[in-house]
């Protein structure tokens, strides 16, 4: 009998989900980090400022969230990132170049989205293994 493994995790410092989903989910020895947006605070704030500074705080969420899972960014291996307008990739790889430093560089998806949730500049996910 095949028995399910898979597990919610929770990241008491990092933002929580704004709706029906997890922050992240374990399943097995992989983690799935749900789509993160600049949110910081227990009021989950929109982070001022641009493309970097919502960018650095995106991998920082990312980075606890991975954390509270028994994990880091060095073992990420997938990030998904939406941006609301692609003139920000330049900037966005500028902050994300200097935090994914660690061996071999995730593999990486970037769209373009009309429009993000709070009208924000990015969303990243990612997977990891532990």
């Amino acid at each position: 009998m095949f028995k399910k493994n898979i597990t919610e995790i929770k990241a008491s410092n990092a933002p929580g989900p704004a709706g029906p989903y997890s922050q992240a989910v374990a399943a097995g020895d992989m983690v799935f980090v749900s789509g993160q947006i600049p949110l910081e605070g227990k009021d989950s704030s929109l982070v001022p400022g641009g493309i970097r500074e919502q960018t650095a705080c995106v991998i920082e969420n990312t980075e606890r969230i991975l954390k509270a899972a028994g994990t880091g960014l060095e073992k990420v291996v997938k990030v998904d990132i939406f941006l609301s307008d692609l003139k920000d990739l330049s900037g966005m790889n500028e902050v994300y170049a200097s935090r994914f430093v660690s061996g071999t560089r995730p593999a990486r998806c970037v769209v373009e989205a009309a429009r993000l949730p709070k009208d924000v500049k990015i969303e990243m996910s990612c997977t990891a293994y532990r």
